[in-house]
């Protein structure tokens, strides 16, 4: 099973969702699909879907994909990355309209460079290639080193921040 969620942000991400529901249309995604919709205003026509889902039932499936696939918030891919998952980020972006800003973009961009444990995707026309080639991709990266929890939090907070200041270019 393959889990999308897009998060709470009230602008639509209906590019991520509707191309989602694209490569299931076409074959490309086999296994089944569950989608968190959010504000998008697309409506999938072959995945499973839900604008929202109640926190514990998106710990189920978090746990149950095989693939993860997140909108670019910290606290959707972090999860998976709690349980040892690598999961695909596809980040709202500024020029479709998704978020006010490219932040997602450049703090998966951070988060990839710096602890490549993310698969980032910026253009979804590349997304069925890398939900293909999913397990030799994830293979050859390392966990997310969350066997140290404080550790990691800690330095994912100064990564935040230092983005926020603008330090980091």
């Amino acid at each position: 099973m393959i889990f999308v969620t897009v998060g709470t942000h009230e602008q639509p991400f209906n590019r991520l969702v509707k191309k989602i529901d694209e490569l299931k249309r076409d074959g490309i995604i086999t296994e089944d699909v569950v989608i968190q919709t959010g504000f998008s205003t697309y409506e999938p026509q072959y995945c499973t879907w839900q604008k929202l889902y109640p926190f514990d039932q998106m710990g189920k499936f978090v746990d149950q994909a095989r693939i993860v696939i997140t909108h670019g918030g910290p606290s959707s891919f972090i999860m998976p990355l709690q349980i040892g998952k690598i999961p695909i980020v596809v980040p709202r972006q500024y020029k479709f309209e998704e978020h006010v800003n490219n932040h997602q973009l450049d703090f998966a961009e951070a988060v990839k460079e710096r602890y490549g444990n993310i698969i980032v995707v910026e253009d979804t026309e590349t997304l069925g290639d890398v939900i293909k080639n999913y397990d030799q991709i994830a293979s050859g990266m390392h966990g997310c080193g969350l066997d140290n929890n404080a550790k990691f939090v800690s330095r994912f907070e100064e990564m935040a921040e230092e983005l926020v200041r603008g330090k980091r270019k």
